[in-house]
C-alpha cells in the first residue's frame, strides 16, 4: 500500500510513523511518499520516494496530485498544512474516482474548524465550553464589561500567529484598529491541552489522547505527557462527534476548575502527534486498517499515561551530486 504525505515540510518523525505502520500493516509491502513545494525540504528525504508539486493554490496542484497518484499507485493521502484541507476536501470525489482516499473532513467542517468566529459561534449554539468571549462592536469598540487581561486572537491565522494578551484598554483600541475583526476572550490561567482525536470514515471516534502541553515555541508542543483524562476526553468525543471529525486530528483546550475551554481544531496531523502514535494510540496503523477494509473497535482511553514527549531538532546532510539527482528524478516522475 503506497501513502502520499503532502506539506511534509520538517515532518520527518510523521513519514517514519507511517513508514512503520506500511512495514507491520502490509504484509504485501508498500512505500510512503511525501510532497513539497520546496526542494530543502527534510521529509523528503526521509521518504521512499519524494515529488515536488505546485502551490496549494495554483490551478495545477490538483491536476498535478491525481498523475501523481495513478502513477504510483497511490492508496492514501495524507494533507498536514491548514491551507490545503479545503483544496482536497473540494477534491475528495475525484481522488475517489482513481481509488485513492484523502484524509480530510468535510469542506463545511474544515470552514468551521480555519475561522475562529465560526467556531466560536458553533460552539456557542451547541453548548461547548470555550472561553469566555467579549462582545466587540464593528467599530472596535467593547460592548461588553471586559475583565482584564483579556486575550485577543485574529480571526483566521494558525500557531500563536497575531495572539497577544490585552492588559487595558486603550491596548485594546489599539489592537482593534490593526485588526478590527479580531476575536477578544478572556485569558484563561489553567494548563492548556492537546487532545489527539482519531475517527473513522463513518466520524465514529475510535481513539482519543489528552497531552499537557507543558512547553510550547511558536504555537507547537515541545514538551507533553499524556494524560487520561475522563472529562478531557468524553469532551473531545463529544465535540468531534458533532464536527464529523475524519482521520487524525489535533484539538486544543483548557481544563480550567473542572471546565473543558476549547480554543481550536486543526483536522490534520500536528506537531506533536507522535507522542499519542507512541502512548498506543497508532493512527497511521489505524488508517491502513481501515484500508484494508478492516473494521475498528474504539479504544478509548487506551493508552500509556504519563509518557512525555522532548522534542528536539536533527540534522540532516545531503551530499550535492546526490541532492541534484534526487530532485531530477523528482521532477521526472511528478511530470509524467
Amino acid at each position: 500500500m503506497n501513502i502520499l504525505i503532502t506539506s511534509a515540510s520538517k515532518k520527518v518523525t510523521l513519514v517514519k510513523c507511517f513508514k512503520e505502520a506500511v512495514k507491520k500493516e502490509c504484509s504485501g509491502g508498500g512505500r510512503v511518499y511525501a510532497a513539497d513545494v520546496n526542494p530543502l525540504s527534510a521529509a523528503l528525504y526521509a521518504a521512499d520516494g519524494h515529488f515536488l508539486v505546485p502551490p496549494d493554490n495554483d490551478p495545477r496542484f490538483i491536476a498535478t496530485l491525481i498523475k501523481l497518484c495513478k502513477a504510483n499507485k497511490i492508496k492514501l493521502i495524507v494533507p498536514t498544512r491548514d491551507e490545503e484541507l479545503p483544496v482536497f476536501a473540494a477534491a475528495k470525489e475525484r481522488f475517489c474516482s482513481i481509488g485513492t482516499t484523502v484524509m480530510a473532513a468535510p469542506p463545511e467542517t474544515i470552514a468551521i474548524c480555519q475561522d475562529k468566529r465560526l467556531f466560536v459561534n458553533y460552539c456557542l449554539f451547541q453548548g461547548i465550553g470555550i472561553p469566555r468571549c467579549y462582545d466587540i462592536s464593528p467599530e472596535g469598540v467593547a460592548l461588553d464589561r471586559i475583565s482584564y487581561p483579556a486575550f485577543l486572537k485574529p480571526r483566521f491565522g494558525k500557531g500563536s500567529a497575531g495572539t497577544v494578551r490585552v492588559d487595558n484598554e486603550d491596548a485594546l483600541k489599539y489592537l482593534l484598529k490593526c485588526e478590527p475583526d479580531a476575536i477578544v476572550q478572556e485569558y484563561v490561567r489553567a494548563d492548556e491541552y492537546t487532545i489527539d482525536v482519531f475517527a473513522d470514515f463513518t466520524r465514529q471516534v475510535i481513539s482519543v489522547v489528552p497531552r499537557l502541553r507543558a512547553g510550547v515555541f511558536g504555537g507547537e508542543s515541545f514538551i507533553g505527557k499524556t494524560v487520561n483524562n475522563p472529562l478531557l476526553t468524553a469532551a473531545a468525543v463529544r465535540l468531534s462527534e458533532m464536527l464529523g471529525l475524519v482521520g487524525h486530528n489535533t484539538v486544543q483546550c483548557f481544563l480550567d476548575d473542572g471546565n473543558v475551554k476549547f480554543i481550536e481544531v486543526n483536522p490534520r496531523y500536528g506537531g506533536g502527534a507522535s507522542l499519542g502514535i507512541a502512548a498506543g494510540a497508532d493512527t497511521p496503523s489505524f488508517l491502513i486498517k481501515l484500508l484494508k477494509g478492516e473494521k475498528l473497535n474504539p479504544v478509548i482511553g487506551q493508552f500509556k499515561d504519563g509518557l512525555y514527549m522532548l522534542r528536539y531538532t536533527d540534522d540532516m546532510y545531503l551530499d550535492a551530486s546526490f541532492f541534484e539527482n534526487a530532485l531530477d528524478c523528482s521532477r521526472q516522475k511528478g511530470s509524467q
